[in-house]
C-alpha cells in the first residue's frame, strides 16, 4: 500500500498529497511531458534511485506515485523510526511477494541518511538481485551521505525548492478542493496575504499548506462560519509573527538590502545590525542577506582585512546548520565584524580592469616558458624552457609571468588599510628585486 490519506482529519498537506502525476506542481524539469522520469512512471518501468531535495519538494509524493503507477509491492521505511530489524521483516515480505507474483518490491526509505555505513549495506545484496526497487530520499548529500555501491546501483534524482507559482497553485487548489480541502467555505484571499503565506513557506510545499490550514482554523473558530476572508493582518496573527508589509521583489526589498550594504561600507555597526534585523523581521531569507555579506566581505573588505571573508561564511554556514533563532546572532556578528573592518575595493577595481583587459586583448598565448611539458614534443618546441623555479632563488625570480601583450599592465593596487598596506609592501619589494 502506498498510504495515500482518505482521513478528514488528517492534516491538509497529506490530505492534498497528488494521487496523480498530472496533479504535482513544480519539478518540470523531471516529470514534465515527455521528461525521462515522467515517462518511466507512466510506464511502470522504474529502477533505484535516490531523491535528494529540501523538505516539502515531493521526494515522498513521487515515491508514492511510482508505487500507484507501477502496481508494484509498496513497503515505505523510515530510517528515523525503524531499524534494521523493521528491514528484515519487510525482505521477508518482499521474498514472499516474489514467490507468489515473480515482482518486485519498491522499498522507499526516507531519510535515508540517517542509516549509517553498516545499516545501508543491508539493502545492497537485495537491490543487486531485484528483489528490491530502492527509492531513498535525503535533504543531504548523497555524495557525502550514502555509500559508493548503493551510488552506483541507484539514480540521483535532484528536486528543487518549489517556486511561488507552484505554490500558488497548491493554496489555491487546496482552498476550492471540495473533498479534500476547503472548497466546501466561500474563502476569499488578498494577494498581499496570499504572498504572504508564499514567502513565509520558503518553496516547502507542506510548510504552505500548514500555514494555510492554520490561518483558516484561526479565522473560522466558529463552525458555523462559511464566508471567510484572509487578508495580511489574519495571516500574521494565525502565524505568530508580525507581516511587515514587505516584497521580496519589490522596491522594498531592494531599499532595506541597499541601506544594509551601504551601513557595513559606511562602517556603522549600529546601523548595520539595524538594517539586518529589519529583514529578518521582514521574512527575507536569512541565506541571501548571508551571500550578500560574502560578496560584501570580497568586494568592499577585500584583503584589508583577510578574516572578513572567513567570518561571513561562518554566519552563513550557521544558519544553514543551526536555523533560528539562534543563528540570528551569527549573521549579527559578521555585520557587525564586517562594519568595522577596515575598507579596500581594490580586488573589485582589479577583477573590473583585468575582464576588460581581457575582452580587449582576448586569449593571448601562454608564454612558452610557464607551459607545461610533460612529453618530448613539447620539449623540443620549447615548452617550459628558461622557467625558473622560485624556491631555487630565495632572492626574488627576474622571470616574466603574464604575456607579452600585457606585460607592463597593472591591475591590482592595493591599499594602505589595514592588512593590504602590508601587501602593498610586499608587491613594492617584488619589484625591486
Amino acid at each position: 500500500m502506498t498510504g495515500f490519506s482518505e482521513n478528514p482529519e488528517a492534516p491538509l498537506a497529506e490530505r492534498m498529497r497528488p494521487k496523480m502525476l498530472e496533479e504535482v506542481v513544480g519539478q518540470e524539469h523531471l516529470i514534465g511531458p515527455g521528461r525521462p522520469l515522467y515517462r518511466a512512471i507512466q510506464s511502470g518501468r522504474i529502477g533505484s534511485m535516490i531523491f535528494w531535495g529540501p523538505p516539502g519538494s515531493g521526494k515522498t509524493t513521487l515515491a508514492k506515485l511510482i508505487g500507484e503507477y507501477t502496481k508494484l509491492p509498496f513497503h515505505a521505511f523510515s530510517a528515523v523510526t525503524a531499524g534494521v530489524k523493521e528491514l528484515r521483516r519487510i525482505i521477508e515480505y518482499a521474498k514472499l511477494s516474489e514467490t507468489r507474483s515473480g515482482k518486485s518490491t519498491i522499498l522507499f526509505v526516507d531519510e535515508i541518511h540517517r542509516f549509517n555505513k553498516a545499516q545501508q549495506d543491508a539493502f545492497l545484496p537485495h537491490v543487486e538481485n531485484g528483489l528490491l526497487i530502492l527509492i531513498g530520499a535525503t535533504t543531504q548529500n548523497p555524495s557525502f551521505e550514502v555509500i559508493a555501491p548503493l551510488l552506483s546501483r541507484a539514480r540521483v534524482v535532484t528536486l528543487h525548492p518549489l517556486g511561488e507559482d507552484a505554490l500558488k497553485t497548491l493554496i489555491l487548489r487546496a482552498l476550492s478542493d471540495k473533498r479534500r480541502g476547503f472548497g466546501q467555505l466561500d474563502v476569499e484571499i488578498r494577494p498581499d496575504a496570499l504572498k504572504q503565506l508564499i514567502d513565509a513557506s520558503q518553496g516547502d510545499a507542506r510548510v504552505a499548506l500548514n500555514h494555510l490550514e492554520t490561518t483558516l482554523f484561526f479565522i473560522t473558530d466558529d463552525p458555523g462560519v462559511r464566508a471567510v476572508h484572509i487578508d495580511l493582518e489574519s495571516v500574521a496573527n494565525a502565524l505568530g509573527r508580525k507581516a511587515l508589509l514587505y516584497d521580496k521583489n519589490g522596491e522594498e526589498h531592494y531599499n532595506l538590502i541597499s541601506a544594509f550594504h551601504k551601513s557595513l561600507r559606511g562602517s556603522d555597526a549600529q546601523a548595520a545590525i539595524y538594517w539586518l534585523y529589519r529583514m529578518l523581521g521582514a521574512g527575507e531569507d536569512p541565506l541571501f542577506i548571508g551571500r550578500r555579506m560574502i560578496r560584501f566581505a570580497a568586494e568592499d573588505v577585500g584583503l584589508a582585512d583577510p578574516n572578513a571573508l572567513q567570518i561571513a561564511l561562518a554566519a552563513f554556514e550557521s544558519w544553514q546548520k543551526v536555523g533560528p533563532p539562534e543563528a540570528e546572532l551569527a549573521l549579527a556578528q559578521a555585520a557587525t565584524y564586517l562594519a568595522s573592518a577596515p575598507k579596500s575595493n581594490a580586488l573589485y577595481r582589479a577583477e573590473k580592469s583585468v575582464k576588460a583587459e581581457i575582452e580587449r586583448t582576448g586569449h593571448l598565448p601562454v608564454p612558452l616558458h610557464l607551459r607545461n611539458a610533460p612529453t618530448a614534443l613539447m620539449k623540443s618546441l620549447g615548452y617550459a624552457r628558461g622557467y625558473l623555479y622560485p624556491h631555487h632563488h630565495p632572492g626574488g625570480v627576474p622571470q616574466a609571468y603574464l604575456p607579452e601583450k600585457v606585460r607592463n599592465r597593472v591591475f591590482y593596487t592595493p591599499t594602505d588599510m589595514g592588512f593590504e598596506g602590508e601587501i602593498r609592501k610586499r608587491i613594492a619589494n617584488r619589484k625591486r628585486q
